[in-house]
């Protein structure tokens, strides 16, 4: 246990523990990079083609392989968070749990919404298949035309949801790991996004901001 120092306001009453950064939370935080860094590296074009000489036939099982690493490395690392001693940043209260629920629930209400323009199982890669050579259509429509990337937006308003509802250190490191990946996340998407749609992804960046609704493009 790390020593407190408590501070007072209307709503919220904030625990200030000294100092955190022990192995554990490092491990949390080195665990989200290389999450981070997996689901960029290898979602690149270039990277991809690269897979697809070297297994050729069987390239068909890369995208299916993705999503499973992913999802095992997500939930791992969510279940190593929850693991971790509870060092809390804020003491819970009635207002922040229901602030907590709402925005989660936001959140979850985007990602459905944003879903609903895919076969879940084939953004998973069910039945398998080659994803250089069938091009998938660009979404404009729906939530689309309000943010490019909602997916990313239901992330933000869950994690933030879940630290107001649990405000640990955990859900704090769990919170700052997505929003310091999303920049370089959205660029190398977009980067992606470019090649493959060419002059219409240019005018859709153009015309509709990236993560924060009515935001000056």
């Amino acid at each position: 246990m790390v020593e407190t120092k408590v501070l007072s306001w209307s709503f919220a009453t904030f625990v200030v523990a000294e100092p955190i950064l022990t192995m554990p939370y490092l491990f949390l935080l080195i665990a989200w990079f290389v999450f981070y860094f997996k689901h960029t590296f290898f979602a690149r074009l270039n990277i991809k083609r690269k897979f697809q000489g070297w297994m050729g036939k069987h390239y068909k099982w890369y995208r299916l392989g993705y999503s499973f690493v992913s999802t095992i490395l997500f939930f791992g690392i969510i279940a190593y968070g929850a693991s971790l001693p509870s060092e809390f940043l804020l003491r819970q209260n009635q207002q922040l749990t229901y602030i907590g629920f709402l925005v989660a629930g936001i959140g979850t209400i985007v990602i459905v919404k944003s879903l609903r323009y895919f076969d879940t199982f084939r953004f998973m890669g069910l039945p398998p298949y080659d994803d250089l050579k069938q091009k998938e259509t660009l979404v404009v429509s729906g939530i689309y035309k309000t943010v490019r990337h909602p997916l990313y937006l239901g992330l933000v308003l869950i994690f933030l949801g879940f630290f107001l509802y649990s405000p640990t250190w955990v859900s704090l490191l769990h919170f700052l790991s997505l929003i310091i990946y999303l920049p370089f996340g959205i660029y190398y998407e977009e980067q992606k996004l470019m090649v493959i749609f060419g002059k219409y992804y240019e005018a859709y960046r153009k015309a509709v901001p990236s993560i924060i609704p009515f935001w000056p493009v």
